[in-house]
């Protein structure tokens, strides 16, 4: 069931961002009147789900739901219809029109991607607000939730302070900052010391294969989510909601304190102090001879901390004409890290190649529960990236015809068919090698 509510959210998601994308290059094109002969959402190489002629444009869906297109008269793209582009230029043809225009029309896609991500954003920003956790409020510190953090040289408790010596307002912030710096400032125990961060951090973070709790973390206290198979504690009394308070004859404050004690007591019996309700208990339980009880442990998200109370986090309101420029500053904001994050790509040694995706990663970017504001930030992202990825000068992609258009603007010249022909199809290697490579890493991911 997860797998399908996050396929449906991801088909849903594309499905607008291809639709307003594809709108673009179609609304455009129409006003200079161009003759715009499909419009279509998927592609549909043979066959078609869905189909409707309008005037001299076929409406209609694809089966293969990774995109979609426009074909427009007169031009290369990736109908690659060489039969049309033997004939005389007509004047409806996308060829025949002024080159400024037909640059309006290519930039148009990724123009309505980058307003429908401000938008979104202002809406979040107007119905939800803007809410996050201030670093400085974690006055207990941070919890290593896995060994990637310790091997970095992170302990339970430490506090941060700054990343290459910034202040780093938001927690959520922070591993995002971590990725382009090379140390942190932490304090432990009131002492303050000075963290390398790794070179290939990046790689590391790609290979925490299914984690979906970040390897740093808030400190939660410590209420039972649910049981693990044959979990000692269940079968000693331990319930779902129960609020672990003290082991043995220690009073405890978080989740992490226990992970570090309960190990030491393997194949022994501990004495957990529980809060029930108003009811305060004991519960005697076996530990394992692996060292554990079999507990996992409830809010390890930052809405539950938050609605719990357990963290003061920062909450702003936006009135409706507020929410305006703040969600185009914040769109904005968000296309310069996307940017800073594709330069790591290109830098080995960083690592940050292994974690090119498909739609298999994106799909697992979503919930396994349906929430719209979720739902909405990740389609306000996905907008932001699909405008950049298509903006990049590389035939076959809108950029590519931008490139060319903007020789032709300068020079006076423009490119010939044949040239543009042959750029298509080495566009269209390109990506078809890139979604290969995606895939393929996405399901080595996956063993």
């Amino acid at each position: 069931m997860e797998i399908l509510i996050k396929a449906a959210q991801l088909i849903l998601s594309l499905s607008i961002l291809v639709l307003l994308h594809e709108l673009g290059h179609f609304a455009t094109a129409k006003w200079f009147k161009m003759r715009v002969e499909k419009f279509y959402l998927f592609f549909d190489p043979w066959i078609s789900l869905f189909k409707i002629k309008r005037g001299d444009t076929e409406y209609g869906i694809g089966w293969i739901p990774l995109g979609g297109y426009v074909k427009i008269s007169g031009m290369i793209d990736e109908s690659m219809d060489k039969e049309q582009m033997k004939q005389p230029a007509q004047p409806w043809e996308f060829r025949a029109k002024p080159a400024w225009q037909r640059l309006i029309v290519m930039v148009a896609g990724v123009t309505m991607n980058l307003i429908l991500a401000m938008c979104i954003y202002a809406m979040l920003l107007f119905v939800f607000g803007e809410k996050y956790l201030p670093t400085a409020n974690m006055k207990d510190g941070i919890w290593c939730v896995d060994s990637l953090a310790t091997q970095i040289g992170f302990q339970n408790g430490d506090k941060i302070l700054s990343v290459d010596n910034k202040k780093v307002e938001k927690f959520q912030d922070v591993i995002p900052e971590m990725m382009y710096a090379t140390s942190m400032q932490i304090e432990r125990k009131g002492k303050k010391i000075d963290l390398p961060i790794p070179k290939n951090f990046i790689e590391q973070i790609i290979d925490q294969k299914g984690k979906h709790v970040p390897f740093l973390y808030p400190r939660i206290p410590y209420y039972v989510g649910k049981f693990a198979d044959h979990s000692t504690a269940e079968k000693a009394g331990l319930k779902i909601k129960d609020q672990v308070i003290g082991l043995n004859d220690s009073t405890l404050k978080y989740f992490d304190e226990y992970t570090t004690l309960i190990p030491l007591f393997k194949n022994q019996t501990i004495n957990l102090k529980v809060k029930r309700g108003s009811e305060t208990m004991n519960i005697p339980i076996q530990v394992d001879s692996s060292g554990k009880i079999g507990v996992y442990p409830a809010m390890v998200d930052l809405k539950s901390l938050r609605e719990s109370g357990v963290y003061d986090f920062s909450v702003t309101k936006y009135g409706f004409f507020e929410s305006f420029p703040a969600g185009i500053r914040k769109a904005g904001d968000k296309l310069v890290d996307y940017i800073h994050q594709f330069k790591l790509i290109f830098n080995f040694k960083t690592g940050a190649y292994k974690g090119v995706g498909s739609f298999i990663s994106i799909g697992n970017l979503f919930p396994a529960q349906w929430e719209w504001e979720p739902f909405w930030e990740l389609t306000a992202i996905l907008s932001i990236v699909l405008a950049f990825m298509n903006i990049l000068p590389i035939p076959a992609l809108d950029g590519g015809h931008v490139l060319f258009l903007l020789y032709e603007v300068i020079t006076g010249k423009k490119p010939s068919d044949k040239f543009l022909e042959y750029a298509q199809y080495l566009g269209m290697f390109l990506l078809i090698s890139l979604m290969v490579y995606a895939i393929g890493n996405d399901i080595f991911k996956l063993f």
